[in-house]
């Protein structure tokens, strides 16, 4: 091919290259159009999604504020109705309170004058000993604080003679129910006493110093003379009564005016913790015989009822607790050994560890050789550290 020829042919070729390079740019064109549809299509959904997360953010919000309010509304209408359900027990247990059952048991003048006369006759003799008991208490070696229930003034114990591991409970000062629990667990587990068994005693009891002793149970009456009921727990009936030979009884205790007799058991039986008119000023003893309710012996004790709270028997020794108005630690200042083998020189004077208020109950179990106490509505147990009365 002459070089002619080549001169004609380039016209053609670039003609050629200029309509591929149109091409190619109409086709990149085309290209960049439907990408920027796409971003533009994307953009236009990603903004329609966020939108829809927002709304729908918004609405889990305003759910979960409602799903709040509903929950404490839900909350306060329980506490309302856990209110409610305790005034309502409390309202059944007023009205059980209002209707005792009529009295069944009548006093007789004759044998209450004839156990007067003998007690008198006994009067601060020396006391013979049933057992070869004599420890005293040396210190408290622990305390256990079981949980509060019930009111701030009350009493609960075990059976001080039998092997029962049953829990009774005396709520307050004043009533006609005993709450029963099987076991310590229970009592311990249990806040409400819907979970206990309950026992409605023939007359309303007063003040705290009740005793569970031998499957029986011996209380003080609340209505007319002071009068201990001798309660069978197995078959739900009064057993005897006796009205305690003492004439003008006043409160035992200086801080806790509700209790008139102390009933109490020791490793010897049972006791009477009491006071009169006729010496005020002092705390006076009994030995009763736990069959008959028979007064076997008396004694004036030189333990003073000012500032005493409480007090219980250890082994035929009276040992008397004292506390202040303002409540402090309470401690043991009088003991009285009825047979005479610890001079109250010699005895230790225990200390309590201060807790809340003041003891309205402290109960000696002598099988334990531990106390359960009722302090400002705290159910405590006080273990004891015992030593022989001849190593004090």
């Amino acid at each position: 091919m002459g070089p002619w020829r080549c001169l004609l042919l380039l016209p053609l070729l670039a003609t050629a290259l200029r309509a591929q390079q149109h091409q190619l740019m109409e086709y990149v064109e085309r290209r960049l159009t439907l990408l920027e549809e796409r971003i533009s299509q994307w953009h236009d959904q990603s903004s329609r999604y966020s939108t829809e997360l927002r709304d729908f953010k918004n609405q889990v919000l305003g759910m979960l504020e409602t799903a709040e309010k509903e929950r404490e509304a839900m909350r306060l209408e329980a506490e309302s109705t856990a209110v409610r359900v305790d005034r309502l027990e409390r309202e059944v247990d007023y009205l059980e309170t209002q209707n005792p059952a009529p009295p069944c048991v009548e006093v007789d003048e004759t044998l209450m004058e004839k156990q007067v006369a003998t007690a008198k006759q006994r009067k601060n003799e020396k006391y013979t000993k049933l057992t070869d008991c004599s420890d005293t208490i040396a210190s408290v070696r622990a305390m256990k604080i079981l949980k509060r229930f019930g009111s701030t003034s009350g009493l609960w114990t075990k059976d001080a003679a039998g092997n029962s591991e049953k829990i009774y409970v005396f709520d307050g000062t004043a009533n006609d129910t005993v709450y029963v629990f099987p076991r310590m667990r229970e009592f311990t587990l249990f806040s409400a006493t819907r979970k206990a068994a309950r026992i409605k005693l023939p007359y309303p009891w007063v003040g705290t110093g009740h005793l569970v002793y031998d499957g029986h149970l011996y209380y003080i009456r609340q209505q007319g003379p002071f009068q201990v009921i001798k309660f069978n727990l197995a078959n739900k009936t009064v057993v005897d009564s006796s009205v305690f030979p003492a004439e003008e009884q006043i409160p035992v205790f200086g801080l806790s005016p509700f209790t008139y007799i102390e009933v109490a058991a020791d490793e010897e039986g049972l006791w009477a913790i009491y006071a009169t008119k006729e010496d005020e000023k002092n705390i006076c003893l009994a030995k009763l015989d736990p069959t008959s309710l028979d007064i076997e012996q008396m004694w004036d004790t030189p333990c003073p009822r000012e500032n005493a709270e409480g007090a219980f028997v250890v082994c035929g020794a009276l040992h008397v607790v004292y506390n202040t108005r303002l409540p402090s630690r309470s401690r043991v200042q009088c003991v009285f050994d009825v047979s005479g083998t610890l001079a109250p020189e010699d005895a230790s004077l225990v200390y309590f560890p201060k807790r809340y208020g003041s003891h309205s109950s402290m109960k000696y179990n002598p099988r334990e050789r531990q106390i359960y106490a009722w302090d400002d509505g705290y159910q405590i147990i006080y273990r004891m550290e015992m030593k022989k009365k001849l190593e004090v």
